[in-house]
């Protein structure tokens, strides 16, 4: 499949600088929107035009004005899950890919979903990938 991911303003320059890289088609907050654009705002144009936005906001569920434009506008919405520099983040998140673009085949849209690194004794068992666990609406 062909998706377009967008990154959202708290993932900077290099994370999707990495995406690019990897041969990924990625849009920037940066280069589509002011840095004090609400987040309604760029959910809103990512769902109308079926990007797959990607950031790094954990509290973004929990904001209902946000929720509500993910939901209003069907957006796509990965959460990359970690605390660890968004260079290591960003790799992981292609290294992932495979998992995400047969989650993204699957899923319904609007939805929310975390996209977690290999846990530290999954890295030492050697497993490469991470996971994409759907996060909204609940799975059943």
């Amino acid at each position: 499949m062909n998706f377009t991911f967008f990154t959202d303003r708290d993932l900077g320059k290099k994370f999707p600088a990495i995406l690019s890289a990897a041969g990924l088609k990625v849009e920037r907050h940066q280069d589509h929107f002011a840095d004090d654009a609400s987040d309604e705002e760029w959910l809103e144009a990512i769902g109308k035009k079926g990007w797959v936005a990607v950031t790094h906001n954990l509290r973004i569920r929990y904001m209902p004005n946000e929720l509500a434009a993910v939901i209003l506008h069907r957006v796509s919405l990965l959460v990359v899950i970690g605390k660890a520099p968004l260079p290591e983040l960003a790799a992981s998140f292609v290294e992932t890919m495979s998992e995400i673009e047969v989650f993204l085949a699957r899923q319904k849209q609007p939805f929310i979903a975390k996209i977690y690194r290999p846990s530290p004794s999954e890295a030492e068992r050697g497993v490469p990938v991470g996971r994409v666990e759907l996060w909204h609406p609940k799975p059943r």
